[in-house]
């Protein structure tokens, strides 16, 4: 969670492993991948499916899904919480007998930094 607290990016599981590597901890990839995955599960930590990528979450502690402005030029990440959208998951989850594990919101777009840029 440290590594991710400080990057205030997404980051690959490779990428921290090789922090732990600099930092002198020994590494073994199905290693980063559990802590990974309990910092997912217990709501520390999101995965950023577009980019196979992980940030720390901004909202911890409370129940939310998580919405992702991906930059497509500087891959920069702004979680924000959703608010409803038109149509409600549960209800069609409830009509359809579909069980919903996960719900994913990325939306890609360029940062205000890369937007100025590209205005130049």
């Amino acid at each position: 969670l440290e590594i991710l607290l400080q990057e205030h990016r997404a980051i690959g599981a490779y990428a921290i492993l090789e922090h732990l590597r600099e930092a002198g901890f020994s590494s073994q990839p199905p290693v980063a991948y559990r802590a990974l995955d309990f910092l997912v599960e217990h709501g520390f930590a999101h995965k950023v499916e577009r980019l196979n990528a992980f940030v720390a979450c901004t909202h911890p502690g409370s129940e939310h899904t998580p919405a992702f402005m991906i930059c497509r030029q500087c891959d920069a990440v702004a979680e924000t919480e959703t608010k409803s959208s038109g149509f409600d998951l549960s209800k069609m989850e409830k009509s359809s007998g579909f069980k919903i594990e996960q719900t994913v919101i990325e939306a890609e777009g360029l940062c205000n930094s890369c937007a100025e840029i590209e205005k130049l």
